[in-house]
């Protein structure tokens, strides 16, 4: 990880153009190529940003200093650096990863258990379904043998069913799997969220971690 503060100004150059005039900023560099750059604000948004696969070219000649990114698609990425406040690298070594916390994983496990509470006939495949982009919660195949993909939750948001799609859109990439249908589950879903997953095409299911964990709710029911 490279982190540069600089006085700097930056354009891009691709499917349209932008331009950030000259002040202090923090220059993001990751180790697998991704370059960021951020304002002191707007919270974990940066400004632009250049994803990897790209090229980082460091130019230092008449038109000053400045770096050049570019990618296979034509986008190019110029931050001129005015000033060099700080510049520093760090490596962080390997990543393990989102840890979940002690109920979600639970929860995880004991609908990976009893995977018919969610929907009836269904029945796991495998648990921690990897693709390139980190796990599928549960892989499972419901009572046609198709498969199914359920992200679980403690708390259902918008942000859970976005990872459900990019989950599926890679699980779609390997043919040998044939069409995969989306289930978000949770002990709780955000009216928002329910209606990104029905825009999507997902299910969604609320369920009961005590009543999974074999507890009788206190709550009276209707049946």
């Amino acid at each position: 990880m490279r982190l540069v503060i600089a006085r700097c100004s930056v354009d891009y150059a691709g499917r349209l153009d932008a331009h950030l005039p000259e002040a202090n900023r923090l220059i993001m560099v990751k180790a697998d190529g991704c370059v960021a750059i951020h304002a002191d604000g707007g919270a974990y948004k940066p400004l632009n940003w250049m994803n990897a696969p790209n090229t980082l070219v460091e130019i230092d000649d008449g038109d000053g200093h400045r770096w050049v990114i570019s990618n296979p698609k034509k986008e190019t990425l110029t931050i001129r650096l005015h000033e060099v406040l700080t510049d520093v690298s760090e490596e962080l070594g390997d990543d393990p990863g989102l840890q979940k916390d002690g109920v979600e994983a639970h929860l995880q496990e004991l609908l990976a258990a009893s995977p018919q509470s969610i929907e009836a006939g269904l029945r796991l495949v495998r648990r921690e379904y990897p693709t390139a982009i980190g796990p599928v919660d549960l892989l499972c195949r419901d009572e046609d043998d198709r498969v199914v993909a359920v992200e679980v939750k403690r708390r259902g948001e918008i942000d859970g069913v976005e990872q459900l799609a990019r989950y599926i859109e890679r699980l779609h990439l390997d043919s040998s799997l044939g069409e995969v249908r989306g289930v978000y589950v949770a002990q709780s879903i955000k009216p928002q969220a329910k209606v990104l997953a029905e825009s999507r095409g997902f299910r969604w299911v609320e369920v009961d971690y005590d009543e999974l964990r074999g507890l009788q709710s206190d709550e009276l029911k209707l049946f």
